[in-house]
């Protein structure tokens, strides 16, 4: 025989409000929900599975569109009621997360051998603001935000204020694009590039990961490293729960 729970069981189950429970439903985390005849919600172990895992992916800060976005790609197929094809699309996450990982590794790496004076530029020439934007594919007013930030200051002609860009700041934006592209915020960037100004060159990583006090509200991205290796351990939580999920289906 069927057992049906209620929406206060699936909230006490996992401890949200059950008004998060319905907000669930209409958000397409927890599959539609049948009513009985006195228009109760009908909940099943099938409903409360789907909500732990939607709790699991999305019960902590925001991780970055690619991996939210695979994360919901997870809760549709556990929603649709396949869970091999969550398990594999669980494991496929994880593999993204390594990814980002090792991009966010590499990129602190570049900064780490730039910081102790290897040059991440070759040529010597002297540019202007479109001419630096053009080589290093982006906008000029990108290169402005990036200067409106305080994340470089570029030398200007007194007779007519142009922007000339030479190699230290070419290399100084190269390294500061990686770390853009691979993740990190604008103010993680800041706060390490004002303790490398300052003349410290050491725990640049840190830096880069660790909000200073006065920074009250920060993004995931103001320390990614932590992030990403909380959200792998995530992904294995992941992955276990739907193995046990699969696994008491096949009792």
């Amino acid at each position: 025989m069927q057992t049906f729970l209620r929406t206060s069981d699936l909230a006490k189950a996992v401890g949200i409000h059950p008004n998060t429970v319905r907000r669930y439903v209409d958000w397409g985390l927890i599959p539609p929900v049948e009513r009985s005849p006195a228009g109760y919600r009908r909940f099943t172990q099938k409903h409360l599975d789907c909500l732990r895992l939607a709790r699991l992916i999305y019960g902590a800060e925001y991780p970055g569109r690619s991996i939210r976005h695979s994360g919901w790609e997870i809760i549709q197929y556990a929603v649709a009621d396949d869970w091999g094809g969550a398990l594999e699309k669980a494991y496929k996450h994880l593999a993204l997360i390594h990814s980002e990982k090792a991009q966010a590794d590499a990129a602190a790496s570049l900064l780490e051998r730039w910081a102790q004076g290897t040059s991440a530029e070759a040529t010597g020439k002297l540019l202007r603001i479109g001419e630096a934007a053009k080589l290093l594919g982006l906008s000029n007013d990108i290169l402005r935000n990036w200067e409106r930030n305080g994340l470089l200051e570029v030398p200007r002609l007194p007779e007519n204020g142009y922007r000339l860009y030479g190699p230290a700041e070419i290399s100084r934006l190269r390294v500061i694009r990686m770390l853009v592209r691979s993740g990190y915020s604008l103010m993680a960037i800041l706060r390490m590039l004002t303790r490398l100004d300052r003349g410290e060159s050491v725990d640049l990583r840190q830096a880069l990961d660790t909000p200073q006090p006065d920074e009250d509200v920060y993004m995931a991205s103001d320390r990614w490293l932590s992030t990403l290796g909380n959200e792998a351990q995530k992904a294995q939580a992941i992955i276990a729960m739907i193995e046990g999920v699969i696994g008491a289906r096949n009792l």
